[in-house]
């Protein structure tokens, strides 16, 4: 099954995909919107030109795992999100997602304004791969 991630921020919201035997995450996108009706109508656009079939979004939980005010706002926006796209969103915890975006940015030595650019969407693959590896756990079982 093809699936999207997407990495919701402030400013912005990195979104990746897997291919459709769910073995390959990669980065598709990184969009710059504030308005959770306009983001909703680009990542359904995405979901529509990749054919996904289910999207899975970034949980910011705290590190206690208790839910804060992003968390709050993330929960808001799944329906405005399911609503647009038109296929079921999951949620899947996303604690330091972006800390290993950037451990991985370093490693590959980007820098500057192309770094900016890109962790959203490294983030989003890395929420992705998770919640791959997830499911691959529960179907073996």
């Amino acid at each position: 099954m093809v699936i999207l991630s997407v990495d919701h921020g402030d400013v912005r919201t990195g979104v990746a995909v897997c291919d459709k035997n769910e073995m390959l995450a990669s980065p598709v996108a990184v969009i710059t919107e504030r308005y959770d009706a306009v983001l909703a109508q680009k990542i359904a656009a995405l979901v529509k030109e990749y054919k996904a079939e289910q999207i899975v979004m970034g949980l910011p939980k705290n590190m206690d795992g208790s839910l804060g005010f992003r968390a709050q706002a993330i929960m808001d926006f799944v329906p405005v999100l399911e609503a647009a796209a038109g296929v079921p969103v999951a949620l899947r915890d996303e604690r330091l997602s972006t800390v290993s975006a950037h451990k991985l940015l370093n490693a590959t030595d980007t820098r500057g304004k192309k770094r900016k650019q890109t962790v959203d969407a490294v983030s989003a693959v890395l929420i992705l791969e998770d919640y791959l590896g997830a499911r691959k756990r529960q179907m073996n079982g």
